[in-house]
């Protein structure tokens, strides 16, 4: 279910267009909805399930710790998680949700932004 909300903005200290807390896609209120940005967040909705949930939100945020220890730049920590490297390199890819692979995430999880 996609939400309109403020709490987008809030959330993300005003950073993220979108967000995924299970089973709901946040969009801010804002932002306009395209296919592009629901199908980043459907591929966080899946990264959640496969992860059990929880787990998914206490890796994220200690995967986000190390990157910025190692980036020591928001964005670039936030855009070297493994979670947001699969969403990102895949949102253009409409079908990708159809033959993705269970934790294709992990692929992402050694490789780091060129950007």
């Amino acid at each position: 279910m996609i939400i309109k909300t403020r709490l987008v903005k809030i959330l993300s200290f005003g950073f993220a267009s979108g967000m995924c807390l299970y089973p709901f896609v946040l969009i801010g209120k804002e932002i306009e909805i395209t296919e592009r940005l629901v199908n980043h967040e459907r591929i966080h909705l899946k990264q959640q399930l496969e992860t059990l949930i929880l787990p998914f939100y206490l890796w994220y945020f200690i995967e986000f710790l190390i990157r910025i220890l190692q980036y020591r730049n928001f964005e670039k920590a936030y855009r070297n998680i493994s979670f947001e490297r699969e969403a990102y390199y895949y949102e253009s890819h409409i079908e990708y949700l159809n033959h993705r692979k269970n934790y294709a995430w992990t692929r992402f999880m050694g490789q780091a932004d060129p950007g």
